[in-house]
């Protein structure tokens, strides 16, 4: 396979990681996740107006939080889940049990096959892992009705998000030295934190009307400065140094980013700041 630049690639590494250890450590996390994403997935579902007897896809669903709260919000319309996680498509079944109005399938939203089914497309942070992403959003143009919309919730730059970026600062000095410099645009949670990059991508792909706007909150991390140290061990860039660092430097990393945190901590825990892109756009026909 070819991104729309000639290069040779496939989603087929997020595939392999998504399947592997971090779709496990997301399932472990899940209540946890959901509960500090609380205000950033409600601003994202008031914004699609998910109305009744519409239908929706959910994209990069992972364990199921948006989607649920999707079919709960009309017990009319119709909710597909899609993510390429088994684990985190396992749990979010079960989450679900018997709600008849929503449903989850295991498939790559850049390559399936849609026949515009759908009212909606939503995603809460689901978009920015695709290898090639004109090309994804050009099939999923593809999954809209005429009348279709599109919303999803993206990453602002790091240095708007220090709920996540204060953990890398604190780590790097004891991580190697990237051989190539990272290309911000690489598949990851930052990969849209430019709005013109991805204004460029969603008008290529064939949407019209795009709009986009900022939304910031703060974050409750943890209710105290272990737990904070903890989580973040799990998930984000103290979690990659714990898994890349050797005994005595990892030590020091993650001492580096509880002192880093300690100034932060009140007497309600561990709040910080983070900011997103809420996107919306139309199908363009």
């Amino acid at each position: 396979m070819t991104d729309s630049n000639g290069n040779h690639n496939s989603n087929e590494e997020q595939i392999k990681y998504w399947n592997a250890k971090a779709g496990a450590v997301w399932v472990a996390q899940q209540e946890h996740l959901d509960h500090l994403l609380t205000p950033l997935s409600e601003a994202g579902l008031a914004a699609a107006k998910f109305a009744a007897h519409e239908s929706a896809l959910d994209i990069g669903c992972g364990c199921g939080d948006t989607s649920i709260a999707l079919g709960a919000s009309q017990s009319s319309g119709a909710v597909t889940g899609m993510d390429i996680s088994e684990p985190m498509l396992a749990h979010a079944k079960v989450r679900a049990g018997a709600m008849p109005n929503v449903n989850f399938k295991q498939a790559d939203a850049a390559t399936a096959e849609f026949d515009g089914q759908y009212d909606l497309l939503f995603s809460r942070f689901g978009v920015m892992f695709f290898f090639d992403p004109k090309a994804a959003f050009k099939n999923l143009h593809k999954a809209l009705k005429p009348s279709g919309r599109m919303v999803f919730v993206c990453w602002q730059p790091p240095s708007e998000n220090p709920w996540m970026s204060l953990a890398g600062k604190a780590v790097q000095p004891f991580m190697p030295p990237a051989v190539i410099p990272p290309n911000p645009h690489a598949p990851g949670p930052f990969a849209f934190s430019d709005p013109a990059h991805v204004l460029n991508i969603l008008t290529d792909a064939g949407f019209a009307n795009v709009q986009i706007e900022s939304f910031n909150t703060p974050l409750h991390i943890a209710d105290n400065l272990d737990d904070a140290l903890y989580f973040q061990t799990q998930i984000g860039p103290a979690a990659n140094a714990v898994a890349t660092l050797e005994s005595a430097a990892k030590d020091q990393a993650l001492n580096a980013v509880k002192e880093m945190f300690r100034p932060h901590v009140t007497r309600e825990g561990l709040n910080l700041e983070a900011a997103v892109w809420i996107v919306s756009a139309e199908k363009a026909v």
